[in-house]
């Protein structure tokens, strides 16, 4: 039998030379800092994108009814490749997601009014597209109802041997997605949260997950530690703030798992644990929070030396990043809840950049744009008025992270306001976040109501104190109270979400559901 090309793709992989490989990777950094030293990756002013993650789910106006009167709204649905590529979207893990990229504008008005702008229309055009197919791009954090007539489970585990390698068959045909579970070092391929184990023979697990990724150019790339150093202190308090993954499907729930046990366990963002768990193997964790950076040789260096997972081979051709395309596959598997980035097609391009990883999916798209808006605005504000934040222990930020993973607003974080003044207080840690956020987005050129526009969909989050996880998990209990399973309470909390967004992701807010 003839084998598939992504078998045979993957396995020229497993040929690199890691050794090979690596000295590649250090011969690129070292032309990176010489281009550092050119200035070639300042940009001189702050510029944002966003990367905008989607799983494709059975659509609200076309699901069907079985004979009991249930309904297949939601069911995960495989995206049609050459669907994927009519509507302009790229490949991710799994063949039910599809991912957006914004093209990078200038940091003031009318550049997040562009990239607002840009995932409406295209987001538009593909749900008009997908709708003809019977499904819909759903924006959520962590998806629970499988395609219909499977279960999770087999979804997520089903592989085959092709010669000696292992394919994951609900997986992209991407090699290196597949040499992830076949390389001599391999990622843990598991997922271990409160009453769910998983073990699987590849990386698809991590395809349960979805999320925003605001991206923002720094105008000076030796800048970008300092920078950083904000940005993975703020991360926290805006991973509280999106929250939106308290449940898994059903049946990955452990067979003595009850009702309750679920609900009084559940953490508000399992995202952040599946990704950890998945690709984290024992002993070595490729996917973490990060340390502060020092300078942008130290970034450089960061992701040069980080552990070799997957040495891809290496083809250099006429883009500027591709003098550097070793270093350029290597980031690929430097993973980071936040992370630096130095990168650009063309000279003229060329950016030193943070990527800003927490974020899962958010309802609609104006909750998407408030998160970019409020990450590029608070680290603008920060660092050009030196805010005391940068004082906060990275022990502290990292422990705050990890809180808000599990608590959502109710974690108990540490800060320090502008004042200087450490504190606990939930509303004074928020005060002066949004006020830090607002105060960035005015250097840029924003009024005060368009400020609010942007900021609000947050404000409100604070004020009701209920994200969109702690609106899935108080539906699935008062399900639950009302006597229904923990299953048939997951799936309706789904279907309602589902429905909710499919009326108001492109014009609405998460505030509308409220």
């Amino acid at each position: 039998m003839a084998r598939s090309e992504v078998a045979v793709a993957t396995e020229g992989i497993l040929d690199v030379d890691p050794g090979a490989f690596q000295e590649q990777v250090r011969s690129d950094a070292a032309a990176l800092k010489d281009e550092l030293d050119a200035g070639t990756f300042d940009n001189r002013q702050g510029i944002v994108g966003l990367e905008y993650e989607f799983y494709a789910a059975s659509d609200p106006e076309t699901s069907r009814r079985g004979e009991g009167g249930e309904t297949d709204l939601g069911a995960l649905t495989r995206v049609p490749r050459g669907l994927l590529e009519l509507i302009g979207f790229e490949k991710e893990l799994g063949l039910h997601n599809a991912e957006m990229c914004t093209s990078p504008q200038p940091m003031n008005r009318h550049g997040l009014a562009t990239q607002e702008a840009e995932v409406k229309a295209r987001l538009s055009a593909a749900l008009d597209r997908t709708r003809q197919e019977g499904m819909r791009l759903v924006s959520d954090g962590l998806w629970t109802i499988p395609p219909a007539g499977e279960t999770a489970r087999g979804y997520l585990t089903d592989s085959v041997e092709d010669g000696g390698v292992t394919v994951a068959t609900n997986m992209s045909a991407v090699a290196r997605y597949h040499a992830m579970a076949n390389s001599g070092a391999p990622a843990g391929m598991r997922i271990e949260a409160p009453n769910v184990t998983l073990q699987a023979d590849t990386v698809m697990p991590e395809s349960l997950i979805t999320s925003i990724q605001p991206h923002y150019q720094v105008p000076y790339a030796r800048d970008i530690g300092e920078y950083f150093g904000y940005a993975i202190r703020i991360a926290a308090p805006l991973l509280a703030l999106g929250a939106n993954s308290p449940f898994f499907p059903p049946d990955l729930y452990d067979a003595d798992a009850t009702a309750a046990d679920v609900l009084a366990d559940a953490w508000m963002e399992h995202r952040i644990s599946v990704f950890e768990t998945v690709l984290n193997a024992e002993g070595v964790r490729k996917v973490k929070f990060p340390k502060d950076i020092a300078s942008a040789e130290a970034a450089i260096d960061r992701v040069a030396e980080d552990r070799v997972f997957v040495p891809m081979p290496v083809e250099r051709g006429d883009r500027f990043d591709d003098a550097f395309a070793a270093f350029r596959t290597k980031h690929g598997t430097y993973w980071r809840w936040v992370r630096p980035v130095f990168g650009g097609a063309t000279r003229s391009s060329a950016n030193a950049r943070i990527e800003f990883r927490p974020i899962p999916g958010q309802p609609t798209v104006r909750d998407s744009i408030a998160f970019q808006a409020a990450f590029a605005g608070l680290i603008e504000a920060m660092h050009a008025h030196d805010h005391p934040l940068d004082d906060l222990d990275w022990r502290d930020a990292r422990s705050n992270f990890y809180a808000a993973m599990r608590d959502g607003l109710s974690a108990s974080i540490s800060w320090i306001t502008a004042d200087g003044d450490p504190t606990t207080d939930r509303d004074r840690i928020y005060d002066d976040l949004l006020e830090a956020a607002e105060t960035g987005l005015e250097m840029r050129g924003l009024d005060g109501r368009e400020v609010d526009r942007y900021l609000d969909p947050l404000r409100v989050r604070v004020d009701r104190d209920v994200t969109p996880a702690r609106w899935k998990h108080r539906d699935v209990a008062r399900r639950v109270d009302a006597g229904a399973d923990l299953g048939d309470a997951i799936r309706s909390m789904q279907q309602a979400y589902i429905t909710r967004q499919s009326e108001t992701l492109i014009e609405g807010s998460f505030a509308d559901w409220l």
